[in-house]
């Protein structure tokens, strides 16, 4: 006779599907990310090879590399951040998430909101320029030389940007959870 999950267990297997579905989207776009670095990285060698060899440098390196940083950050933002390796300062709320768990999910809830907020806004303010450089066709470069249009930086900007707010805002859901009474083992990471 096969295993058959209690209702209670495929409750909590449902639930914590979505979160492994975002989970597998946040990864996916830090792998994108990682293969563009890779791309960059061929890029500015095969510019450097061409220069230094045949006197010929790629046309337009540093407009491409300088709106790839911006793309590659933000694809990796959010999966970054569901790691927990995303930057910050541990000294206050590492030592109270160990001696203090309640209190220090609960300043950590504050870093998530924060967080939350600053992503949110500037996704906010992006998008109306993601829409102009759409419909106006907004360009880096110049005209004969090389140009390059903006809109899909901005794009990944809005994009990633908001995915970065939804991992945010679930650790922010988590974080209040575990400080008001939720057990650890029935929070999905």
């Amino acid at each position: 006779m096969a295993y058959q999950p209690s209702e209670e267990e495929g409750a909590v297997a449902i639930a914590r599907r979505p979160n492994s579905l975002f989970g597998a989207l946040t990864t996916a776009l830090a792998v994108a990310g990682s293969l563009w670095i890779f791309a960059i990285m061929l890029l500015i060698n095969v510019d450097v090879f061409g220069r230094f060899l045949f006197g010929a440098p790629v046309t337009g390196v540093p407009e491409i590399v300088s709106l790839s940083i911006v793309g590659i950050v933000f694809l990796q933002l959010s999966n970054t951040l569901r790691v927990r390796r995303f930057i910050r300062s541990d000294v206050i709320v590492g030592r109270m998430l160990h001696t203090r768990p309640r209190a220090g999910h609960v300043l950590q809830s504050v870093h998530h909101l924060a967080g939350l907020l600053v992503i949110g806004t500037m996704v906010y303010f992006v998008w109306p320029k993601f829409i102009d450089a759409w419909e106006e066709k907004i360009y880096i470069g110049d005209i004969g030389h090389f140009t390059m249009v903006t809109w899909p930086i901005l794009a990944i900007i809005v994009g990633a940007g908001t995915v970065t707010a939804l991992q945010f805002a679930f650790h922010l859901v988590t974080d209040i959870r575990i400080a008001f009474g939720a057990d650890h083992e029935d929070i999905g990471k």
